[in-house]
């Protein structure tokens, strides 16, 4: 998909079918993670690793990612988008059941990278076909479509509770999950935009470095991934060694931070059109900083957890903006959603590590102020997203057709 792409005309009724499908594929990806989250200490058990071992083998999804991303683009190039995102989708979805059926810590380390790299293909993919259906329908729909992504992680993660609790094995609760949600991403599938590049399309490179908007921008969703991992991982550890709340209402900090970003999310396609990317991540900005600040000085639990809630708020929608920029920053938007995808994926993986690095050596306190202080840098630097905000000329919906590309807006 890139500015020499075919130019495909759409009826509206046919764009207005395809945000629904890409919002399915989106819940169909959020459930394939939400099925897997659920069952890691299963796994860990079946394989036999450590808690050190286990956080080692735990590195590999955001590894195999990082390095498989880039091939998104000539996929999609070679087969069109849709074909691509078909292929790549049932790749994730069936990579599912690899995790479970691992014996020993190698053979988990290979799998999850098998289950990162095919989870950032299909990322990208289905990233790059929302931003194209975002621009024929000239408003905002990506905030809506990460939502979808989380309301699916939830699906996916209230079943492998039950499973849990009714002590089914991994492998039968993950070999029923993957075709089930395989079946149904297939179906999704079948209503997403066909982008096909022209025959005289030079492919994009298989390994490329980001292209120099990626990396500003990613930047930016760096700054938030980085709040989100370490919100979500180290809330309840903040109120129960920091501020000595009780384990339930720690873990109800998690809890609130998680439901305000997928609300955030939600609402979130609506406040971007009202007042525009850049406004809407200054403000979120805002008060995810506050929010930060809440929690470093903080006087009690209660504050604490109004603190994680407005980090949440202020974070939810920029990533998804992060993407809708790169998908409209150059003559390739697979590779600049790739190059975004790789930095956030890289933050969500250093997040987590850092803060507990940086409390041993310091505090809890002064790694939230290190959040704090990356919360603030989407004060700074909200501006590069402006290409998030679309341009009616290059795609619009009118008299019945739609009539560009995503990547000649």
């Amino acid at each position: 998909m890139t500015k020499d792409s075919t130019v495909t005309v759409y009826s509206a009724q046919q764009v207005k079918r395809a945000r629904i499908a890409v919002a399915a594929v989106f819940t169909v990806h959020g459930a394939v993670t939400g099925s897997f989250a659920t069952r890691v200490p299963w796994i860990q058990d079946h394989a036999g690793v450590s808690a050190g071992q286990l956080g080692l083998a735990l590195a590999f999804p955001a590894i195999g990612a990082s390095i498989a991303m880039p091939l998104a683009g000539r996929i999609s190039h070679r087969f069109g988008a849709r074909t691509a995102l078909r292929g790549l989708l049932t790749l994730w979805t069936l990579a599912l059941i690899l995790p479970a059926l691992a014996p020993n810590l190698l053979t988990l380390c290979v799998a999850l990278f098998v289950y990162g790299a095919t989870a950032g293909m299909s990322d990208v993919a289905m990233n790059a076909l929302g931003v194209e259906v975002e621009n024929r329908l000239d408003k905002s729909i990506m905030s809506g479509l990460h939502g979808m992504w989380s309301v699916g992680a939830l699906i996916g993660s209230a079943a492998g509770t039950v499973a849990a609790h009714t002590a089914t094995d991994a492998r039968t609760h993950h070999l029923v999950a993957a075709l089930v949600l395989t079946a149904l991403g297939l179906i999704a599938c079948r209503d997403v935009l066909d982008i096909q590049s022209s025959p005289d399309e030079e492919p994009p490179p298989r390994f490329t470095l980001p292209p120099k908007s990626a990396l500003i921008i990613g930047a930016v969703g760096f700054c938030a991934v980085f709040a989100e991992g370490a919100s979500l991982d180290w809330s309840a550890v903040y109120l129960r060694d920091v501020l000595d709340s009780s384990d339930g209402l720690a873990a109800a900090s998690t809890t609130a931070f998680a439901l305000m970003m997928a609300v955030a999310r939600i609402a979130g396609d609506r406040i971007v059109d009202r007042f525009g990317a850049v406004r809407t991540v200054r403000t979120g900005g805002v008060m995810a900083t506050a929010g930060g600040l809440l929690v470093v000085f903080s006087p009690s639990p209660a504050a604490a957890m109004c603190g994680f809630g407005l980090l949440g708020l202020g974070v939810a929608v920029v990533v998804p903006l992060a993407f809708a920029a790169a998908g409209r920053s150059g003559p390739n938007p697979s590779q600049a959603i790739a190059g975004v995808a790789t930095i956030t994926y890289t933050s969500g993986l250093i997040a987590p590590s850092a803060i507990g690095s940086l409390a041993e050596a310091t505090s809890l306190v002064v790694s939230f102020g290190v959040v704090t202080a990356l919360a603030f840098g989407l004060v700074l630097g909200a501006g590069v997203l402006r290409s998030a905000d679309r341009k009616v000329a290059g795609s619009a919906v009118g008299a019945g057709t739609t009539t560009k590309s995503a990547a000649g807006s």
